[in-house]
């Protein structure tokens, strides 16, 4: 046991003179999770609380472009722009703006939009009130003239999910006024169809105190919704909690941040073996597993500062910048399994890469590309589930997804330390793996010594 403290003493003084390797440790996963987390909540904000300024030009100045804006303006994403510095806007200067990305988006109502809109409503519904009658086929089979529209230019560097949100949001609002007036429409065209059908039926019975029986009919359209549409989180066990930036981010970045200690870990291996000090360690009474197991012991060390560390960003740094305070779940043994884990998974990779790689160039250009190919691969980049099919069945063999799945389930899931075995397991399997292939290919190479 004084054996491995030694080594372990010995480890964390060549780290703590190795500023560079510092710097990777901690700075680097400190940064990324400050950043990612504080530009993905402004995205987020941008697409739900942050008001999206849009150009209106109503150059019909009629009743369309009115109940546009005045519907358009009880929303709470969008912002009516109608005027600068006091200047009416110009279709051209307009779409010159939202080309350069000073305005997110721009509508136009081209003139003549209402005469256009209420004559193609009122033929819709002169076409349903007779779809069986030959005339309505003969104008069915006609060639439809252009529908009226309104155009909205969108900035080409606007997001897609942002430019969606938009056109769905004008595309409801048209369809409102659709329907109200074809309602109208409706309501002053059957009376006129229900005269010439009972006209029709009465044959010579029909007379004009007759058609004063046929009762007006007034239509107006009821906005109020008949199915509501109620958000709920599917959950099982303890209450869950809703998702958001800093509980997604915090532990994605902290075990990105963790497996990065293959590079100083390897490197730290080499070194060794090139300087000729693995050799003289070998002539002491030590052994590898001694060794080994000081420099795992010392790395899981710095691995649980590590965690420790962006916990507390996640919980007291970040509420600074405006993005939500960090919940930890209800099980903090559940996270210390999961970061001991995931460190000794690290650590048995690290040791793996530095005994496998002839130099350090080898280690760390291999070792830093695994890792960020491991973390695309886990979801700590893109979410799994947006992936392709393919990549979903290899993100399995990930252990960063081992990890991210572990503590999603303990953030968001109000998992437990029974919930989290599987993926604790799997960790560790994959540092005993690791370790075992280490002393096995050191073994073939001579220079294990066993006590």
């Amino acid at each position: 046991m004084l054996k491995i403290w030694s080594c372990v003493r010995k480890e964390l003084l060549l780290l703590f003179r190795d500023r560079a390797g510092l710097l990777v440790i901690f700075l680097m996963p400190v940064v990324l999770v400050i950043i990612v987390t504080l530009v993905q909540e402004n995205v987020l904000k941008s697409m739900g609380e942050t008001k999206i300024q849009v150009l209106f030009l109503d150059r019909d100045l009629s009743e369309v472009g009115r109940q546009m804006e005045e519907t358009v303006r009880k929303s709470d994403a969008v912002i009516i722009v109608k005027e600068i510095a006091g200047k009416q806007i110009d279709v051209e200067w307009a779409k010159l703006a939202v080309a350069k990305g000073n305005f997110q988006c721009a509508v136009v109502i081209p003139e003549g939009t209402t005469k256009a809109f209420k004559k193609k409503a009122r033929e819709a519904v002169e076409n349903s009130l007779s779809a069986s009658s030959a005339k309505a086929r003969v104008r069915k089979e006609r060639p439809r003239d252009e529908a009226p529209r309104f155009l909205i230019y969108f900035d080409p560097a606007l997001s897609e999910t942002l430019r969606l949100g938009l056109a769905s949001l004008f595309e409801k609002v048209s369809m409102d006024i659709e329907m109200k007036e074809k309602m109208r429409v409706f309501s002053e065209v059957l009376p006129v169809h229900l005269t010439a059908a009972a006209k029709k039926a009465m044959g010579p019975l029909w007379s004009e105190e007759t058609k004063k029986m046929v009762p007006s009919a007034r239509i107006e359209w009821d906005n109020t919704p008949i199915i509501v549409v109620e958000e709920k989180t599917a959950q099982y066990g303890a209450p869950v909690l809703r998702p958001n930036t800093v509980q997604q981010n915090v532990p994605a970045w902290t075990l990105f941040g963790m497996f990065f200690i293959v590079v100083p870990l390897a490197g730290s291996l080499i070194r060794e073996r090139q300087t000729g000090m693995l050799t003289r360690l070998f002539v002491m009474p030590l052994s590898y597993l001694a060794m080994i197991s000081g420099k795992i012991v010392s790395f899981v060390i710095i691995c649980m500062v590590q965690f420790a560390l962006i916990m507390a960003i996640g919980r007291f740094v970040l509420p600074i910048f405006g993005a939500p305070v960090l919940n930890v779940g209800s099980s903090p043994a559940a996270l210390v399994l999961i970061a001991v884990s995931a460190g000794l998974a690290a650590s048995g990779y690290g040791i793996l890469l530095g005994t496998v790689a002839r130099t350090y160039e080898q280690a760390s250009m291999f070792g830093a590309v695994s890792v960020v190919i491991c973390a695309a691969l886990g979801g700590i980049m893109v979410p799994v589930y947006v992936m392709p099919k393919v990549m979903q069945s290899i993100s399995i063999l990930s252990p960063l997804s081992w990890g991210l799945r572990a503590f999603q389930e303990v953030f968001v899931r109000g998992g437990t330390v029974r919930s989290v075995l599987p993926d604790t397991l799997l960790m560790l399997l994959f540092f005993v793996t690791t370790t075992l292939i280490a002393w096995f290919y050191m073994s073939q190479r001579g220079r294990t010594r066993i006590q």
